[in-house]
């Protein structure tokens, strides 16, 4: 089974780099068929492609209308996989608040990450992609208490995700919120610079993070 799923997750990979929304959608579907966890499908496979087309584009082999074919193929199999990502009833979900800083409209990263949190059980507010500190510390007043995840693929951008540390803390709300960070150009000594609790290396490890912040809300679980 493992050498079958291996093989399953190569194949999104590859369909997502070779812009085949076909491709990717009957690997989507022989990963349901084989029984392939989505989430896996969808962290290891198409998120791997994806990661690849970065690179691609970073050595100037790729351009944006590559990257916008590529990223239609990764959603093609990720709306065949949606429907059977289980979701987690173990506790009342615990509030999400995610969106890509301001000055980066890229935000592929952003929605895997919103995908996979939804499966995890969180209820996810999605601010969208070019969004102000403030606006995250207005969610963060309305929420009053939960996550935030912060997301850039822009090393320019990274000082506005301070901001949004900065403003939760000024706006005395510091204590009810965990703040990740994650992207491209960030890193664990870049989260403990601007104060954030954490830094997700990838759409799975920003869950596994998630879930350890909510297992300390205990009046978060369900009775």
């Amino acid at each position: 089974m493992e050498t079958v799923e291996k093989a399953i997750l190569e194949k999104l990979a590859r369909a997502v780099v070779d812009m085949d929304e076909e491709a990717a959608v009957a690997a989507a579907d022989q990963a349901i068929e084989q029984g392939v966890n989505p989430n896996h499908a969808i962290s290891e496979g198409l998120s791997a492609g994806m990661r690849e087309v970065g690179e691609l584009y970073e050595r100037g082999e790729y351009f944006v209308p590559e990257i916008l074919i590529c990223s239609d193929a990764m959603y093609a199999a990720i709306e065949v996989l949606k429907p059977h990502i289980k979701i987690s009833t173990e506790r009342k979900p615990v509030k999400v608040i995610i969106g890509v800083i301001e000055g980066d409209i890229h935000d592929l990263g952003k929605n895997i990450v919103k995908i996979m949190l939804e499966a995890g059980g969180f209820e996810v507010q999605d601010l969208g992609r070019d969004v102000k500190a403030g606006c995250f510390v207005d969610a963060a007043k309305t929420a009053g208490k939960g996550i935030i995840a912060l997301s850039t693929l822009m090393s320019t951008t990274m000082d506005n995700m301070a901001g949004v540390v900065q403003g939760i803390d000024q706006a005395g709300l510091r204590e009810g919120f965990a703040i990740m960070v994650g992207g491209g150009p960030t890193s664990p000594t870049f989260a403990k610079e601007i104060g954030a609790d954490a830094h997700g290396s990838d759409a799975s490890d920003a869950v596994e993070l998630a879930k350890s912040f909510a297992a300390r809300m205990p009046c978060q679980k369900t009775v």
